[in-house]
């Protein structure tokens, strides 16, 4: 059996080293209570490639805000490395709950980038 794709994926790139960034911890929440409290929906670790997939299932997605907030300092910190950088937080609004999303996010010690993947 196939596994059943997550409508929320992420992919993170150690842009330092040129490979994926395994190991690094990540946390999935979204805004609830009318703007007022996040609330943790996953923790999870990126995979081998860099990825993480099942973020969440097919139906647990609804619109709303939800924020990727990934352990930068303590993925550096495991390879000896100072960064600047202690944690990103990717704030981002999902409005169709149909669609898929995509989050990447290209990191070094001194820099980060994001933008809506495919």
């Amino acid at each position: 059996m196939e596994p059943v794709s997550s409508p929320l994926t992420t992919h993170v790139l150690d842009t330092a080293s040129g490979l994926p960034a395994q190991g690094l911890c990540l946390h999935l929440s979204r805004l609830e209570d009318h703007g007022q409290q996040w609330t943790e929906l996953r923790k999870s670790y990126t995979d081998p490639d860099g990825r993480c997939p099942g973020l969440l299932l097919p139906g647990q997605m609804k619109a709303g805000t939800y924020k990727l907030t990934f352990d930068t300092e303590g993925y550096w910190k495991k390879r000896g490395q100072d960064s600047f950088y202690p944690y990103v937080e990717v704030v981002f609004t999902i409005t169709n709950e149909t669609h898929k999303f995509h989050v990447p996010l290209l990191l070094s010690p001194w820099s980060y980038t994001t933008y809506r993947g495919s």
